[in-house]
């Protein structure tokens, strides 16, 4: 076990949302900014962001970690940077009021088709249908989730029609 995987998950944290070199075995050197450490692993998720592209992803195994170095703390666009990484953007594009639309509409259209929809979770953000599938917001075919295969890909192509009609 090296010096990297002894650290806490408090000490891995005061390295997120910094620019960092990491040097690993063989004399190999990466550079990014930290996203996120794995409390399990040690393993190390940056982020780098190349001239005129999106950004890239690239892990480095906590075993072969040796040393890592800060080389720059991130201010707040940087950190607003990192976590659209990690927020897919249909959620990162909708106000509160707007989700809560989105989830009254769908609502509707559900009860209106006959079927049978509720709400539950932390403030009824959650929509549950037939008491076999949910839908978390942004409410789109991505978000359904349910242990019935039949029934998750049926209400995601209704999902996806209603949506289709709403353009």
């Amino acid at each position: 076990m090296n010096d990297w995987q002894r650290k806490s998950p408090l000490d891995w944290e005061t390295y997120v949302n910094k620019l960092v070199k990491v040097v690993a075995v063989e004399k190999h050197e990466y550079e990014g900014w930290v996203l996120t450490v794995d409390p399990v692993s040690a393993t190390i998720v940056l982020a780098t962001f190349p001239e005129n592209e999106k950004g890239s992803v690239s892990f480095v195994m906590g075993h072969a970690i040796q040393e890592v170095e800060i080389l720059q703390e991130g201010d707040s666009d940087m950190k607003q940077r990192l976590t659209r990484i990690l927020v897919p953007e249909e959620s990162q594009a909708y106000s509160p009021e707007e989700l809560e639309k989105r989830k009254n509409a769908l609502k509707t259209w559900l009860e209106t088709n006959h079927i049978p929809v509720g709400e539950q979770g932390e403030l009824g953000r959650m929509l549950t249908v037939a008491g076999a599938l949910t839908i978390e917001p942004p409410y789109g075919p991505e978000q359904c989730s349910s242990a019935n295969e039949i029934i998750l890909s049926r209400v995601q192509g209704l999902l996806q029609g209603y949506l289709d009609q709403q353009r």
